[in-house]
């Protein structure tokens, strides 16, 4: 393996390099992949109750709701960088942690309602 190693970088460094930055930043993506798969997979996460650690792209995610139905519905424009806590969302507002919950629920109401399950449970 190391005689392999020492062959490719004797005959091209710079490919080398450009290689093996490649191939962690293939491995990086690929166990972030499955980390979530593993994670969104346990049905312990499906469905939580709302909390005010939560973004409305997590409670989005939990109860399988698209992201941007979650953010339209809440009349939000997504940041990047720096997604809000659904605490920071209510105090915004002005509104109670309860009250921001009733309108999450709705919104979700509201989009499986529009959207029924499919073959098997599955939503679009």
């Amino acid at each position: 393996m190391f005689a392999f190693l020492r062959r490719i970088w004797n005959a091209a460094p710079i490919a080398t390099v450009i290689l093996g930055a490649a191939l962690a930043v293939g491995l990086f993506f690929a166990a972030r992949l499955v980390a979530f798969t593993i994670y969104w997979a346990d049905p312990a996460h499906r469905n939580q109750a709302i909390e005010a650690w939560m973004t409305p792209a997590y409670v989005a995610q939990s109860w399988g709701v698209p992201r941007e139905a979650m953010l339209q519905g809440l009349d939000l424009t997504p940041r990047p960088g720096h997604p809000q806590s659904l605490s920071e969302i209510a105090a915004q507002r002005g509104v109670t942690l309860a009250e921001l919950e009733a309108e999450i629920l709705t919104i979700i109401e509201t989009f499986r309602a529009e959207h029924p399950a499919g073959p098997g449970g599955a939503r679009p």
